[in-house]
């Protein structure tokens, strides 16, 4: 495995900016996103950003998304691949305020953030085309915002996350170098969280149970 490059530690908000957290594969791990929501909080996160694979098998545990609200923040989510994408669409309606990005976006001053979950297996996967319609279609939307973040659950392909022997998605890729969003969240990979690439000027991070904080 390559080292991994570390992400430059947050501590003073820079002004005009937002805060943003993000992580993947909780796998309903309630103790996990109790520690991870009272760091949002004394970290002064806007917003939580959640790539996918939120559950295990698609069983909702009590509070999954609860505890990032009760501290007031916005939660942005998509499926993975051990989740039905019907389970997040549930939990958006179970969590008020919630967004599901898969295939959709969002827009917040000048930053606009758009993706797509599911993978390649598991539950609802999607083929390359199905995955470069879709990423194509959410980036519509925010395609004239100054910022922007993209999140997937699968890693594109050629780049670090594929020490793990998963190949990674060429659409994911395609999207990255053809958009060039500033960050370029993903997951699935547990080994490989933490490891941080770059597509031009894009930061590619895989947030695999490893969060990351940043202004942006």
């Amino acid at each position: 495995m390559e080292q991994k490059n570390q992400i430059k530690k947050i501590s003073k908000k820079e002004k005009g900016k937002t805060r943003v957290m993000a992580v993947g594969d909780i796998h309903g791990d309630t103790g996990l996103v109790r520690r991870l929501a009272e760091k949002a909080e004394k970290e002064n996160v806007d917003l939580v950003i959640l790539a996918g694979d939120l559950t295990q098998g698609g069983d909702i545990p009590p509070n999954l998304i609860g505890p990032f609200l009760k501290a007031k923040k916005q939660v942005l989510i998509i499926s993975g691949n051990h989740e039905p994408r019907a389970v997040t669409n549930f939990l958006t309606e179970l969590y008020e305020g919630t967004k599901n990005l898969h295939g959709y976006s969002l827009k917040k001053g000048n930053l606009g953030i758009f993706g797509v979950g599911g993978a390649d297996v598991g539950f609802d996967a999607l083929e390359e085309k199905e995955f470069r319609s879709l990423l194509s279609k959410s980036h519509r939307y925010i395609a004239d915002t100054e910022k922007k973040i993209m999140v997937t659950h699968l890693h594109p392909v050629g780049t670090k996350s594929e020490f793990s022997g998963i190949r990674g998605s060429e659409a994911i890729r395609e999207a990255i170098e053809k958009f060039q969003p500033d960050f370029a969240f993903n997951a699935h990979v547990h080994e490989a969280g933490g490891v941080y690439d770059k597509i031009g000027k894009t930061k590619v991070i895989n947030v695999s149970r490893k969060e990351a904080i940043f202004d942006i």
